[in-house]
């Protein structure tokens, strides 16, 4: 009976101490053993009002007696009010001879984790979960115990335990899987503070409860939402799905929406039980073990003013350590100083992501995962939430950041910090490698075009200070006797060379003697970016443990599936059955896909063939313009329309293809998510390239090239004359073009980026303001402020790369007829990383955080439009510029022939040479002007003056070509062969002596694989030398041990 009534007392003592008691050891007054008694827990225990206990066993150990009696139940008791929690009932079991024992053992899987004090009686203080467990142990090696007396009371004890239970009720739990678990919500319940952890890692529950980051409970972390309608039919999926969560071990709490009682919330949140177990599967790296040795490879970081302030923002560097794998077996090894954050959030939120793909919603071997349910419709949509609100009454600098959210908005999303580098590792912490990876990479491209800008604009310059140095611009503004034939059939009238003054001077300032080495100084830089690239991403992929990371073999798509559900074959790498596309198929999927490319390409050339149609009705109507202003300046406002028109019609046509090219991806048939992303992406490239470059092609190539001459023009159908070049060159025209395309697309990417999502939440707001009421102030949990925001695009950063890579394209391939293309790159990168980063902060959900070593199949693009851009500029600068016409001239027929110089003063004459005479009788009926070019002389015009290397009418082969046109064709042929093989020696020379990895980081990965080899030996050594102590008390040890 002494022993019963100590248990008794025990036990009651114990269960009144929940918050606090830990552990409870007691010896047996008067007997020859004691008693021990303790709670075991994986999590943090809970206080008295907590609502619902789960017991998986109940045991009671006995060493020292002659048998041994266990009880083991795996059965929730989950609490209601009004009910009784009833502990199990003991039963006895046959066990091995020598030995008999009754385990009691408590745990909860509705607890979240984190560090537990463990009290002794003696004061000491220890971290331990909680498990009930009760030894009885003998002073000697035999004991007689009266096993009968110890089971009565035991079983006497359980009774008190469940009266004690009843007291203890509470409201519902975070963890019950039926109807009573949805909240209706509540309007008062929410604030944005974000909680604080005090020092310890002990929580603030009211502080959680109130902030809507948390559980119910206060101490339960939402990891991921899930968001269904309860009017949806898919409801059995969504309960069998819901069942196999909460069977993995994730936790679940469900709330209604304040907005819309048929929206339901399920918010996730995972144990450090699951969060261990799958971070170990995943390979997880973390941190172990602190390098006191500061790396040297970041010393080149920049300096103040643009550093960020370290005082302001104090956890934007990231602790200097090594990081391995997480294994629960080499716990010890890791820097745990909080379990709660020992994974942080975007950590988290991958892991629950992990667990939901693998998570079967149905019976079958293909029916699993979240994306398949958010395809059909069980869910409507899955996230993570962000880390409250972004702003806060307070300074940041006086008060701190409220929240990683609200420090990302201050030191990189809010425009007050433009000229300052971003913080790369926040950004990583709180979106994932693959967004983190964007951001460096736009960050680079953009660091790196000030070189490009800069040297763009001391060509430009250059022109504006050569201009009044100029011959050639010289020549034709004095050229007042120099009559030029109409551009155009009938309507265009003759014109003085000099009437073209303005154009020939704007044309030095792009097409000077800086132009060539600025188009070398393009391709060359185009390839250091991309090298130093490689080594900048190297050094990223080391810091973010990117290096050894590989992705895990990819599920097949759903409609994959769904389509070859019936063919199957083995998976060389899983060895599991799955489904098999034939090779005939895909062939023939692949031929039906490149004829709708061809076709889409061949809608783009009409699309430029309109243009050209437009371009050359539209002149002859402004040459007819009644307003002065328009009819002399005809072709300008020709080539002014004429942009705008192509820029309207390549927005419109980029809708088009986007459905095209998601219709023929879809009709391939890829067999995995990044396969599929692939084919896209190119697909979208390549039509938006096309698009985006044809016109500009056309008037780079074409325009005014194959035309013919007066008299023999050459004709569209034969009937629309072909266009002209401006008698000062089509230069002119090019940058036109393309200054015009890059303001107009980049000013309108910029205000559909930014202005869609705000308009999209301004009306979501304004929804809520007219069922509340504008004069009641609302306070929304995180939630359903994050449902209410933009879900990220659904191709993720396809758009953003996009952009900047059709960017990349115009800043290279024609960068020798329009300098200042990077200026204007950069000028517009500066905005569009704040306003990128304004969007992922506030206007959009938070995305969840992916990994990727790099920016994937872009960098191939890249370097295929690096290559491209070496023969564009070469021909740009051979056939579009006068570049060639005027070194032929100076060297061969000007007045420095024969005497190797090439000034400006041998440039005297080089404009009345390049033009050809034309006789005015000559016209056809349909091209002959109405004006006879009285009003320059008072008498008709018997000649004009044409751009042409041609024979003069009276000669023997009239308007046949010149000598001087073969000697020009020849060197601009030979100009483009060496330019080419000498821009390209040059690539591969710089791609050769780059080396892809920095020497320090070489070295100091090297370092880190020798301290891991250290570590595990120490390790291993550590284990082996424990072992043999053990076995040595044990009396097992031998002399011949090692170590």
């Amino acid at each position: 009976m002494e022993i019963k009534s100590m248990l008794r007392r025990t036990c009651v003592c114990w269960f009144y101490r929940l918050s606090s008691l830990c552990w409870l050891h007691h010896p047996v007054p008067g007997a020859p053993r004691w008693i021990s008694f303790r709670l075991r827990h994986r999590g943090r225990l809970p206080a008295p009002s907590v609502d619902s206990f789960y017991f998986y066993g109940l045991s009671l150990s006995i060493h020292g007696a002659e048998k041994r009696l266990q009880i083991h139940q795996r059965r929730s008791v989950a609490s209601r009010p009004g009910s009784r929690r009833r502990l199990p009932v003991v039963r006895h079991s046959s066990l091995p001879p020598g030995r008999r024992s009754i385990k009691m053992e408590a745990s909860s899987s509705g607890i979240t984790n984190g560090k537990t004090k463990v009290f002794h009686p003696e004061g000491g203080v220890d971290l331990q979960g909680y498990q009930l467990d009760m030894q009885i142990l003998p002073d000697g090696p035999k004991s007689d115990v009266d096993f009968s007396e110890i089971l009565n009371a035991i079983q006497e004890m359980a009774k008190d335990v469940n009266i004690l239970f009843d007291e203890l009720e509470a409201v519902n739990s975070p963890c019950k899987d039926d109807d009573s678990l949805l909240h209706p919500g509540n309007l008062t319940s929410t604030s944005d503070d974000a909680s604080r952890l005090e020092a310890g890692g002990e929580t603030i529950p009211e502080k959680n409860k109130s902030n809507g980051l948390y559980f119910r409970d206060g101490k339960c972390r939402i990891d991921y939402i899930l968001v269904y309608r309860k009017s949806n039919p898919q409801t059995e999926k969504r309960e069998v799905f819901e069942r196999n969560i909460r069977a993995e071990g994730l936790q679940m709490e469900k709330e209604s929406s304040l907005i819309n009682s048929d929206i339901i919330f399920v918010k996730l949140h995972a144990p450090w039980e699951v969060l261990g177990r799958y971070a170990e599967q995943m390979n997880v790296r973390m941190p172990f073990r602190i390098d006191k040795q500061i790396s040297r490879f970041r010393r080149w970081l920049p300096k103040k003013p643009m550093r960020l302030d370290k005082e302001t923002l104090p956890d934007l560097e990231e602790n200097d350590c090594y990081t391995a794998p997480f294994s629960q077996q080499r716990i010890h090894h890791f820097i745990i100083h909080n379990k709660d954050t020992f994974f942080n959030n975007a950590t988290r939120s991958r892991i629950v992501h992990h667990i939901l793909q693998r998570i079967k919603y149905e019976e079958g071997k293909n029916k699993i995962g979240l994306n398949r349910l958010l395809t059909n419709g069980s869910y409507e949509a899955a996230f993570p939430l962000h880390e409250g609100s972004y702003r806060s009454k307070n300074s940041i600098r006086t008060h701190g950041a409220v929240n990683h959210r609200h420090l990302l908005y201050e030191c990189w999303a809010s425009w007050g910090v433009w000229y300052k580098y971003q913080p790369l590792d926040l950004v990583r912490r709180y979106f994932g490698e693959k967004i983190g990876l964007y951001f460096a990479w736009l960050g680079w491209y953009t660091g790196m075009l000030f070189p490009a800008a800069f040297i763009g604009l001391f060509v430009f310059l250059y022109g504006v200070i050569t201009l009044d140095h100029c011959q050639v611009s010289k020549e034709v503004c004095q050229a007042t006797d120099i009559i030029m034939c109409p551009v155009c059939d009938k309507y265009c009238p003759f014109m003085r060379l000099s009437d073209s003054c303005v154009y020939a001077k704007v044309t030095h300032l792009f097409d000077n003697g800086a132009t060539v080495f600025f188009a070398v100084f393009m391709a060359v830089w185009a390839t250091v970016f991309l090298e130093f690239w490689k080594r900048r991403r190297a050094v990223i992929a080391y810091d973010w443990d990117l290096i050894d990371w590989e992705e895990e073999e990819e599920e097949i798509r759903p409609q994959f599936e769904a389509k070859y559900s019936k063919k199957e074959r083995m998976n060389p790498i899983s060895g599991k059955p799955e489904p098999y596309q034939a090779f005939a198929d895909k062939c023939s999927r692949l031929i039906v896909s490149a004829s709708g490319i061809f076709f889409m390409i061949c809608v783009v050339i009409a699309a430029v063939f309109g243009i050209v149609i437009y371009r050359v009705v539209t002149v002859s109507t402004f040459a007819a313009f009644k307003w002065a202003l328009i009819r002399n300046n005809s072709q300008v406002a020709t080539t002014g329309t004429a942009v705008c028109i192509n820029f309207c019609i390549i927005m419109l046509l980029n809708v088009l293809y986007e459905k095209v090219a998601l219709l023929l991806t879809n009709l391939e048939q890829p067999r995995t998510e990044s396969e599929w992303e692939n084919s896209f992406t190119l697909k979208m490239f390549l039509f938006q390239f096309v698009n985006l470059n044809s016109s500009t092609f056309y008037i780079a190539f074409f325009l005014g090239r194959f035309t013919g001459h007066p008299g023999a023009y050459l004709r569209l159908i034969n009937r629309w004359r072909l266009e002209e070049c401006h008698p000062s060159g089509c230069l002119i025209d090019l940058c036109m073009q393309m200054g015009i395309i890059m303001v107009l697309k980049q000013t309108w990417n910029n205000f559909m980026e930014l202005g869609y999502p705000l308009i999209q939440n301004w009306w979501t707001r304004r929804k809520v303001r007219q069922e509340h009421g504008p004069e009641r102030k609302i306070s929304f949990p995180q939630w359903e402020k994050d449902y209410t925001l933009q879900p990220m695009n659904a191709y993720g950063l396809f758009d953003e790369y996009l952009e900047m890579i059709l960017q990349f394209g115009f800043t290279t391939i024609f960068v020798a007829a329009f300098p200042l293309a990077p200026l204007l790159a950069l000028l517009n990168n500066i905005i569009e990383i704040r306003l990128d980063a304004y969007k992922f902060v506030t206007q959009w959900r938070r995305p969840l955080a992916s990994r990727a070593k790099d920016i994937g199949i872009w960098y191939g693009i890249l370097e295929g439009i690096g290559i491209l851009s070496v023969i564009t500029n070469a021909f740009v600068i051979a056939i579009t510029s006068d570049f060639i016409p005027r070194l032929v001239y100076a060297y061969k027929y000007g007045p420095c022939a024969g005497q190797g110089e090439a000034g400006q003063k041998c440039m005297v004459g080089y404009v009345n040479a390049s033009l050809s005479v034309f006789r005015i009788s000559d016209f056809e009926n349909r091209s002959e002007p109405e004006s006879d070019g009285s009003e320059f002389s008072g008498t008709p015009l018997k000649y004009c003056r044409y751009r042409d290397y041609r024979d003069p009418p009276h000669s023997l082969v009239p308007y046949g070509y010149t000598l001087q046109f073969w000697h020009v064709l020849a060197a601009r042929l030979a100009f483009i062969i060496v330019f080419e093989h000498l821009v390209f020696c040059i690539k591969h020379l710089i791609s050769y002596l780059i080396p892809d990895l920095p020497k320090d980081l070489r070295d100091r990965m090297r370092r880190e694989k020798y301290l891991i080899q250290e570590m595990m030996y120490e390790a291993e050594l550590e284990r082996l030398q424990k072992e043999r102590k053990e076995r040595k008390k044990n009396g097992k040890a031998h002399h011949n041990e090692w170590p």
